[in-house]
């Protein structure tokens, strides 16, 4: 539950982490309390980043109402606050190097230098090992705060250097309320859109926000429960993988375009004019950056639909044993009587396996749509091809 009076600036956009909160306020204001390099983990939407920037807020700031200088870190201006939030598929090892780089610079302005890297799941193993020494051995006034869905998914070597911090994971009840505070959703949208989202607070407020994301759901749930064969299996991943690239670049156009304008601005060029020989290498490097972006918002909304699949499987599984009555897609109940009663129970977690695994492959650069082909025979047949 959320708390009845809530916390302070910087501390006041986190939400339903009241025990996480206590510890990290805990730290910023007594340096024993203070851990050099800290991993905050916790379910999609459950706040990690908040969370860390507001961790970052209060160790920079001089004083608890030092409100002037948190407000800088929240904007991005603040300069002992380094921030990677990576849009691409893998963080680099260029950019873990930089972050070393910074971590060695004593703090210019506040208390702390803070590094924070909100996707640290993202490093692969030799990226990783980049930071192993600068977190074993970071600067006395140097804080580390790396964010990820678990431990498991860094490495050992990374989780032995590191104070953890797990956070909660909301109920759906928590989640609509916040939803519609925030929002003035109706209580019944809220409600479902949290359910949907299976608690994930920024996808929750999406769902209850936009209609169209709301009816692409239920149209690509009710596609899966319809396949019937082979051909069908082929039409709907390839609808799938459309409504998916058309969301991407639904979200990602406008900041692509903003960002170029503001490159030509920043070395000069007007809008419409040609870009001479030698500065076209920057507007190169950004056009790459904004494809790898493109191609991690591709993915994640591949596997938001993958998501959405195996809640609807595991309502098919609840119901085969018994379980009804905290189904997540409940609007679509007769349906999911219906494939309960058609089907064993073995070959619906046959499904849920192949689910997991192919979320798995495309994170290993599988193609999608022969990748949500497979998923969609088996669906249909209850066998792997």
């Amino acid at each position: 539950m959320p708390p009845t009076v809530p916390p302070p600036f910087p501390w006041a956009d986190v939400w339903g982490q009241d025990a996480a909160v206590d510890t990290l306020r805990a730290a910023a204001s007594d340096p024993s309390a203070l851990s050099h390099a800290w991993l905050i983990t916790g379910p999609p939407g459950s706040g990690r980043s908040t969370l860390a920037y507001a961790f970052a807020a209060a160790l920079v700031a001089d004083h608890p109402d030092d409100e002037a200088v948190m407000r800088q870190v929240f904007a991005g201006t603040h300069p002992d606050v380094t921030a990677l939030r990576t849009d691409k598929v893998i963080i680099t090892i260029a950019e873990a190097r930089s972050l070393v780089e910074r971590s060695y610079f004593a703090p210019s302005a506040g208390r702390y230098r803070v590094i924070v890297v909100e996707d640290a799941d993202r490093m692969v193993e030799r990226t990783s090992n980049v930071l192993l020494k600068a977190l074993e051995e970071p600067p006395e006034q140097t804080v580390w705060i790396l964010c990820a869905p678990s431990e498991a998914d860094l490495l050992p070597t990374i989780r032995s250097r590191v104070r953890s911090l797990r956070l909660r994971e909301p109920d759906v009840a928590d989640v609509a309320r916040l939803i519609s505070l925030r929002t003035g959703a109706d209580e019944a949208v809220a409600e479902q859109a949290a359910r949907h989202a299976q608690r994930h607070i920024g996808m929750a407020q999406r769902l209850a926000t936009d209609d169209s994301a709301r009816r692409r759901r239920d149209e690509t749930l009710r596609a899966v429960i319809g396949v019937r064969g082979v051909g069908d299996a082929v039409d709907v991943a390839g609808r799938i993988i459309q409504a998916a690239t058309e969301d991407a670049k639904a979200l990602t156009a406008e900041r692509d375009a903003q960002e170029r304008a503001s490159l030509l601005r920043t070395i000069g060029i007007a809008e419409g004019q040609a870009v001479p020989p030698a500065l076209r290498t920057q507007l190169s490097a950004l056009e790459d950056d904004q494809k790898k972006r493109a191609t991690r918002s591709l993915r994640d909304g591949i596997d938001r639909v993958l998501t959405d699949m195996q809640s609807l499987f595991r309502d098919v599984i609840m119901l085969q044993f018994g379980r009804g009555d905290d189904l997540i897609n409940s609007e679509l109940r007769p349906d999911l009587e219906g494939l309960a009663s058609a089907w064993p129970e073995a070959r619906t977690l046959v499904v849920l396996d192949h689910l997991a695994e192919t979320r798995q492959s495309l994170e290993r650069n599988v193609a999608p749509l022969l990748a949500l082909e497979s998923l969609l025979v088996t669906i249909t047949s209850g066998r792997k091809p």
